[in-house]
């Protein structure tokens, strides 16, 4: 009788643990506010959830990102991807500008830098996972909260503000648009705005 085949056990799905992959806008701007009324680095950490979520970046592309791709007089950041996506210059929205500005005066080396004597530097990704999940908490969501879905957040945001699919595209990296179409599937104002929805005869 062949032996069954043992090994670590497979690893959950993420639907295993929450019902939904991403944030609505509302949902950021609550989870910014919370994570600006943890600790003495309350600021630096409402920030970094702003910056994720308008950029949509992955969590190892923000804390990455450093002073030097950084452009406050022409309103720019050069946004570097990973996993094989494509990088590209981005504007700053105007309330990133006003939150980047209030980082300190020092606008050199890292953006988000850790004050950690043990791990001076960038803020870890570990670190960002961390406050992204107390802020959720704090913020009384019902579902654990982690930093990817702030990327989610900002392609479902992008499609319900009406843009196209194409430049959703270019705004994320992706190199294929069947990873873009995601997004056409959670935006329900879609249908809405094509009469989908509606019900006929209803007084």
């Amino acid at each position: 009788m062949a032996k069954k085949a043992t090994g670590p056990p497979r690893r959950k799905k993420n639907t295993d643990y929450r019902g939904r992959e991403h944030l609505d806008e509302m949902e950021v701007d609550e989870l910014r506010k919370a994570a600006a009324k943890l600790g003495r680095h309350g600021e630096r950490d409402s920030t970094m959830i702003l910056i994720a979520f308008h950029h949509a970046l992955r969590c190892s592309e923000l804390v990455r990102l450093r002073w030097d791709r950084v452009y406050l007089e022409k309103e720019d950041i050069w946004i570097v991807r990973c996993k094989g996506s494509k990088s590209g210059m981005h504007p700053l929205y105007p309330d990133d500008l006003k939150a980047l500005r209030k980082l300190g005066p020092d606008k050199k080396g890292w953006v988000f830098k850790s004050e950690s004597k043990l791990e001076p530097g960038a803020v870890s990704e570990s670190g960002f996972q961390k406050i992204v999940a107390r802020a959720g908490e704090l913020a009384g969501f019902d579902f654990p909260v982690h930093p990817h879905m702030l990327r989610h957040a900002c392609g479902y945001w992008m499609h319900k503000e009406g843009h196209d699919i194409r430049t959703i595209q270019e705004w994320m990296g992706h190199v294929s648009i069947q990873n873009t179409q995601l997004y056409t599937a959670l935006d329900t104002d879609h249908f809405r705005r094509v009469g989908i929805g509606k019900k006929k005869g209803a007084s």
